[in-house]
C-alpha cells in the first residue's frame, strides 16, 4: 500500500528525495498497511539531533483498542546522523523545506519518502494548473476518433 502526499506536490518543488524509517505502533502500522493515513498538511521538524514527522494523521485501526489515542501525534524519523546534519544544512542555507511525500510498505517495514523542496508562489501554483489542463486537452483531442 502506498499512500502519496499530493499536496506537497502542487506546494513545493521537490530538489531532492530522501527515504527514512518512522516509529510507529503495531496498530499504526496495520492501519498504515490498510491505507488509513493521510499526510496532507504535514511537514518534517528537525530538533536537535533528531527528525520528527509532525501532523501526519493515521486513523485508529479498527480492531485495536488504544484509549486516549491521538490520530496527529508526533513522529520520530530514522535516519542517519549523517542524513539528518546534512538535511538540516540545506534546509539552514537556502530556505528549503522538508515534507513527506508518501508512506509505503517495504520489506515489511514502514517507510517515508521525504522531499527536499521549496515553496511555490501562487503564480507558480496557476501555470502549473494550465499546463495540466492544456496537457490533458491534447491527450483529450489526440485520443478522439475522428
Amino acid at each position: 500500500m502506498k499512500i502519496t502526499n499530493r499536496r506537497a506536490f502542487y506546494d513545493y518543488e521537490i530538489l531532492e528525495r530522501f527515504e527514512a524509517g518512522i516509529n510507529l505502533y503495531g496498530s499504526e502500522v496495520k492501519a498504515v498497511r490498510l491505507g488509513h493515513a493521510d499526510l496532507s498538511g504535514s511537514h518534517v521538524r528537525i530538533l536537535g539531533s533528531e527528525a520528527y514527522l509532525l501532523n501526519a494523521k493515521i486513523f485508529p485501526y479498527k480492531y485495536a483498542q488504544i484509549e486516549n489515542y491521538d490520530e496527529k501525534r508526533t513522529r520520530k524519523l530514522l535516519l542517519h546522523k549523517k542524513e539528518i546534519i546534512s538535511l538540516k544544512s540545506k534546509m539552514d542555507g537556502s530556505n528549503l523545506s522538508v515534507v513527506p511525500l508518501s508512506l509505503y510498505d517495504k520489506h515489511h517495514f514502514i517507510k517515508v519518502e521525504l522531499g527536499l523542496g521549496r515553496g511555490k508562489k501562487k503564480y507558480q501554483k496557476k501555470e502549473a494548473i494550465k499546463k495540466r489542463d492544456l496537457r490533458r486537452e491534447v491527450e483529450a483531442e489526440l485520443n478522439s476518433p475522428v
